[in-house]
């Protein structure tokens, strides 16, 4: 696997050795859900993965913001943004490894 970047590459990878499917049909199913996934959220759906997380958009409204740069002040236009909040469990491991 590469050294700081799980891939899609990565968990085709795995999902060959752990399930026994052939390298084709891993690529496959991992495309298969990864599009699934990415097709509820432009729907407007959560995608709430157990011990894991939930993926959810949310709609940002219009707003004026300021360039730091200059101070200049900016529209910025309405837009839907990506959130994902990770479960207790993933949390939990995620600081298990900070101990490490």
């Amino acid at each position: 696997m590469s050294e700081n970047t799980l891939t899609r590459m990565d968990l085709s990878e795995a999902v060959f050795r752990e399930v026994g499917l052939s390298r084709n049909e891993s690529a496959q199913l991992v495309e298969s859900v990864l599009k699934h996934i990415s097709d509820a959220l432009v729907d407007g759906q959560s995608v709430k993965i157990s011990s894991f997380g939930t993926f959810s958009v949310r709609n940002k409204t219009a707003r004026i913001g300021r360039n730091p740069k200059t101070g200049e002040e900016v529209p910025i236009s309405p837009r839907r943004v990506l959130t994902f909040r990770p479960s207790h469990l993933m949390k939990d491991r995620v600081a298990e490894g900070n101990r490490r």
